[in-house]
C-alpha cells in the first residue's frame, strides 16, 4: 500500500528501549546471529554475555527465559520458578504469536503484550550483556540490572 509505514520487530524493540530510558541504540551485525556463539563471535565478547531470549510453552502459556548463552536452561528449575507443571520448547509458530518476532531474532522486549519472564542470574557475571533486537542480525547492549528492569522479569538461576 503506497505511503504505508512498515513497523519491523526491530522498530518495536527500539521503541520499547527508549520508553524505558535506554538510548535505543541497536547494532546491526554483518551476518545473522541465530545462536549465542554466532553473536559472541561477531561482537567479540564472551558467549556467556549473550542474553538469549527463549520462549517456552509453560502449561500452554508463553514464558520468556532470558538465559546466558553460556549454558542451557534447566526446564524443571524454570517450571518451579514459574509456578507451572511443565515447561517445554515452543514451536516457531507459538514464538511468533507470543512475541511478533521469529525464532533466531527474538528480543526480550518489544512484544505485543508483556510476558512472564525469568532472567538468568548468570548474566550478572558480565558488566555488559548483548540481547537480541527483534531480527536475526540485530543486538542491543545493556546490563543485567537494566535487562531485569526492561523485562519486568524475575532474576533467578535457570541454567544447567
Amino acid at each position: 500500500m503506497p505511503g504505508a509505514t512498515v513497523t519491523t520487530a526491530m522498530d518495536r524493540v527500539r521503541t520499547a528501549l527508549t520508553l524505558h530510558g535506554h538510548p535505543g541504540d541497536i547494532t546491526e551485525l554483518p551476518n545473522p546471529a541465530p545462536t549465542a556463539a554466532a553473536a559472541a563471535e561477531q561482537l567479540a565478547c564472551p558467549v556467556g554475555a549473550i542474553a538469549n531470549s527463549l520462549i517456552f510453552d509453560a502449561d500452554g502459556a508463553p514464558l520468556l527465559i532470558v538465559a546466558s548463552g553460556g549454558h542451557r536452561v534447566d526446564l524443571k528449575k524454570a517450571a518451579s520458578h514459574a509456578g507451572v507443571r511443565k515447561v517445554r520448547r515452543a514451536t516457531p509458530e507459538f514464538v511468533l504469536q507470543a512475541t511478533g518476532q521469529e525464532v533466531g531474532g527474538v528480543a526480550p522486549i518489544g512484544h505485543p503484550a508483556p510476558l512472564p519472564t525469568l532472567v538468568d542470574t548468570a548474566l550478572a557475571d558480565h558488566a555488559q550483556v548483548w540481547a537480541g533486537a527483534g531480527l536475526p542480525h540485530t543486538m542491543f547492549l545493556t546490563t543485567f540490572e537494566e535487562l531485569v528492569a526492561l523485562t519486568g522479569g524475575e532474576a533467578t538461576a535457570v541454567g544447567i
